[in-house]
């Protein structure tokens, strides 16, 4: 790829560049080590997200064959006051500092407007854009672009081994019969979460119910009436065991009902869910967390045993 002196071709993204985009994110991996690797299987999910209109609110650059950036628009199926919609986007390494992430960029703000006005047009636009805070240069091309640093994420991790047994039965696995239930607690859990907004059956079933899902380590925690109370969701990549060795379950969404906090409700969930993952051969659980958490989450998460590791910047336009 280095050393061709055509220019890049540029179109809109299809479902047919699967195998294109995979090829390029796992080229970013090597020299970005945020530890997301993937397969073709898993970047196809990412473009038949029912919420990201390819034509209009993507574009990728080509050299020859190879995907070498590409920029994709995520808009929200509701909004209240603020449309938050994600760019998301990445550029190759041997192609960086040429000028194609800020093309991409301004390209991704223009689509997010378009499609800003088909789906919400009486809300305000903010464009977000989330990624660690250590990739080289991306702090300068956001700001050249007029975003700003507005909430940290953490990435916090605990090794898994000996775990002490845990005899909670209030706790249940996932099942198709609970499915529905899962999905309700996990919007009503996180509705007064910064930047959240109920998922609907399209999107959770291409963001959580997919190929990375694990329903083995996946669990909904009733009270004493047998309503839900709070849910834990576990996903893992197989890209990423490949590429590291290191079987991680990740601990997607970890949700208490507002009327359940600080009940222990997480705490029992996250126990049951450790020794659930070291049971079924995980050598790792992951997850992340707002900085911010109106629930407390750094704090019940810390005290299970997560420790801190990479940290996210959401960088913000209003547009």
């Amino acid at each position: 790829m280095p050393g061709r002196s055509s220019p890049p071709t540029w179109r809109p993204l299809t479902r047919d560049d699967a195998k294109a985009s995979a090829d390029l994110l796992n080229a970013m991996e090597t020299v970005d080590r945020i530890g997301e690797n993937y397969t073709e299987e898993d970047t196809l999910t990412e473009l038949v997200d029912p919420y990201a209109d390819l034509e209009r609110g993507s574009l990728a650059a080509f050299d020859g064959d190879d995907m070498i950036g590409y920029v994709k628009i995520r808009f929200k199926p509701s909004a209240d006051e603020v449309h938050r919609v994600f760019l998301d986007g990445g550029v190759h390494p041997a192609h960086r500092r040429r000028g194609v992430g800020t093309r991409l960029v301004e390209a991704g703000v223009a689509a997010a407007k378009v499609l800003h006005a088909r789906h919400h047009p009486d809300a305000k636009l903010v464009v977000d854009v989330h990624r660690p805070g250590h990739i080289a240069g991306l702090a300068e091309l956001m700001r050249s672009q007029g975003f700003t640093p507005v909430r940290y994420f953490q990435r916090m991790e605990h090794p898994l081994g000996d775990l002490a047994p845990v005899d909670e039965p209030r706790i249940e696995p996932w099942s198709p019969r609970t499915d529905e239930d899962f999905r309700r607690v996990r919007n009503a859990a996180f509705e007064d979460c910064w930047g959240a907004v109920p998922m609907p059956t399209d999107l959770w079933r291409n963001k959580i119910v997919n190929q990375t899902f694990r329903p083995e380590v996946s669990f909904l925690l009733r009270d004493a009436t047998g309503a839900p109370a709070g849910l834990l969701v576990t996903m893992s990549w197989d890209a990423d065991t490949e590429a590291t060795g290191v079987r991680d379950a990740h601990f997607m969404v970890v949700g208490t009902l507002p009327e359940h906090r600080r009940q222990g409700v997480a705490g029992a969930l996250l126990a049951h869910a450790l020794r659930a993952a070291a049971d079924h051969g995980y050598d790792r659980a992951s997850l992340n967390v707002d900085s911010a958490s109106p629930s407390g989450a750094s704090g019940v998460f810390g005290k299970a045993g997560f420790v801190p590791k990479t940290r996210y910047v959401r960088w913000a336009l209003e547009a």
